[in-house]
């Protein structure tokens, strides 16, 4: 008994940490004023994030490629319209920004 509860604690725990670290990145997504352009499950300016994940899935190179992208910018891939370096996102920021974006299926 006593095991079974220290188990479920620490799936609930676990569970909690995820749905934290979940919202800390879209709340980061917001404070680097990525949701301007961006929302999770539709088109804005750029892409739907729900709809990037969906493009990269099995992807191994993905997550390095939307860092880039996060940090330079860049143009062609979802339409003509240019997305713009983010200088205020460093590059720690833009991993965890990329990782979230990726979950996002």
């Amino acid at each position: 008994m006593k095991r079974t509860l220290i188990y479920l604690s620490a799936i609930g725990v676990w569970g909690l940490l995820t749905i934290t670290s979940a919202l800390a990145n879209q709340e980061l997504a917001t404070a680097k004023n990525c949701m301007a352009c961006h929302a999770v499950d539709h088109k804005v300016v750029g892409p739907g994030y729900q709809d990037v994940a969906k493009k990269y899935v099995g992807d191994a190179g993905a997550q390095a490629r939307l860092v880039a992208k996060i940090l330079k910018g860049g143009a062609g891939v979802w339409g003509p319209i240019p997305m713009p370096a983010n200088t205020q996102v460093n590059e720690s920021e833009a991993n965890q920004l990329a990782a979230w974006v990726l979950s996002q299926k």
